[in-house]
């Protein structure tokens, strides 16, 4: 007895079985990268927060010991007693001040970066339609901006430092202005790191890599950079209320 075998996959139902979709998901690939490219994006945030984590837990022990060092005595050797060396540092505030507005116009600018990145790489997939064409359009160099601002801002921040050894103020001179040095220069050395991410952001496109990679390298540095932004201001409302 002859039977007969069909050449169209029959799904449990007893239709038609549609036939899978390509592997790639598209042309180019681009639909089955794209879940990934959240899903990364996800994990780069999840890293950051564990990173900001870690630093605020530098800055919690060091604002604890700030405090807790002000009304502790110290023996004196000479007198046989017990006295309070926490002594006023003479900050030149007008500095800091131009140092927090070009932070604070960094910050803007990284966000404007940020947002920028993002609108690329929404973009990309439709870029990548054969046939479709979205102009030429140039976008501003809001990165470099903000690299020049931050390495500007850690300037102004050594000319800061310059200016409390004018005034006699070193790192020695007593407890306070050893926190007051202790406390600016880790976050300086904190914003530098950030200054390397940024750099390495802003190569990604020198580096050939694609519209969701730049978005992700920018989006995380500049999240971190806003976190600079608000840790400077914490310390600077720290050392001009607790002193």
């Amino acid at each position: 007895m002859a039977t007969y075998t069909p050449s169209t996959p029959i799904d449990h139902l007893g239709g038609i079985k549609p036939p899978e979709p390509p592997a790639g998901g598209g042309d180019d690939g681009r639909s089955a990268s794209f879940p990934d490219y959240r899903a990364r994006l996800r994990r780069a945030r999840l890293g950051l927060i564990c990173g900001i984590a870690t630093v605020c837990m530098v800055f919690i022990s060091l604002t604890s010991a700030y405090i807790f060092r002000q009304g502790l005595p110290t023996f004196d050797g000479t007198t046989n007693s017990y006295v309070h060396d926490w002594g006023s540092v003479n900050l030149p505030w007008m500095l800091l001040f131009i140092n927090t507005a070009l932070l604070l116009a960094s910050s803007v600018t990284m966000e404007l970066a940020r947002r920028n990145a993002a609108r690329q790489a929404a973009l990309a997939p439709v870029e990548s339609i054969p046939g479709v064409s979205l102009g030429s359009e140039r976008s501003f160099p809001w990165l470099a901006i903000t690299v020049l601002l931050g390495f500007g801002f850690l300037a102004g921040q050594w000319l800061a430092w310059i200016e409390l050894h004018n005034r006699g103020f070193y790192v020695n001179t007593n407890p306070s202005s050893s926190f007051t040095f202790l406390l600016t220069v880790t976050h300086a050395v904190h914003l530098a790191g950030g200054l390397i991410a940024l750099l390495w952001a802003a190569t990604a496109s020198l580096r050939h890599k694609t519209a969701e990679a730049r978005q992700i390298a920018v989006d995380i540095s500049a999240w971190y950079w806003h976190f600079m932004l608000v840790l400077w201001v914490y310390i600077f409302a720290l050392l001009g209320i607790a002193r």
